[in-house]
């Protein structure tokens, strides 16, 4: 059972998902404008965010930067946009999922479940030890990293990657498994992937042209080791 708070304001779409939402023993909260979901999450707790786009005071992905400034809680965007910079640009804000309107409420659960299952722990490193690549010192259990003794500023999801692979330095994972272990899903493309190596690589001070620890295997996959 999870909270959900969704921010939708068509409420023909509203209602159906709050009633299969409880239908599925999930705690629902709904509002339709952004500044609404704002107060909502600054007053109550919530384990995932359905948030739709088009909403009537403020752009959806405006909305999402703010979601961003107050909470870590998980976002799921909802939205009829399919244009590929556009989704990226929304991974680049914060989101952890998006759905392309039309969707299934099957659809909806899986992608609810596989974000639910990842930001409750699973698929974490181990966290009986700190893990060390080099000057890069990773802590599991604390979710805690620093490179050269200097904390990094990391999101929920860079986080699980590169522990992910400081769990395994030195050996190549394919993004399947990357998919799998980390995103908890068992289909995906790519570009979510490249996003947040990308972002990773920036923190670490460095660039895919000119990679210290993160190294991309075109058509194979990606492994974390030391600089040489």
């Amino acid at each position: 059972m999870a909270r959900v708070l969704v921010v939708e304001d068509d409420q023909f779409v509203r209602s159906a998902l709050i009633r299969h939402l409880s239908d599925a023993s999930h705690t629902v909260r709904s509002v339709g404008t952004a500044l609404e979901a704002l107060r909502e999450v600054a007053h109550h707790c919530f384990d995932v965010v359905i948030l739709d786009l088009g909403l009537p005071d403020l752009d959806g992905g405006e909305a999402l930067k703010m979601l961003r400034g107050v909470t870590d809680v998980p976002v799921i965007v909802a939205t009829a946009r399919d244009d590929e910079s556009e989704i990226v640009r929304l991974l680049n804000d914060g989101a952890d999922d998006y759905l392309t309107k039309p969707f299934s409420v099957e659809h909806l659960s899986a992608r609810m479940t596989a974000v639910l299952r990842r930001t409750r722990g699973s698929g974490e490193a181990p966290a009986s030890r700190v893990l060390r690549v080099g000057g890069l010192a990773v802590d599991p259990l604390r979710r805690r990293a620093e490179l050269d003794g200097t904390p990094l500023d990391l999101t929920r999801r860079e986080f699980d990657l590169l522990a992910f692979l400081a769990g395994r330095p030195g050996v190549v994972v394919p993004r399947r498994e990357l998919l799998a272990e980390v995103w908890q899903q068992s289909y995906g493309d790519d570009q979510t992937i490249d996003v947040h190596l990308s972002w990773l690589r920036r923190k670490l001070g460095e660039t895919a042209a000119n990679p210290r620890y993160l190294h991309t295997l075109r058509g194979v996959g990606v492994k974390l080791e030391p600089p040489r």
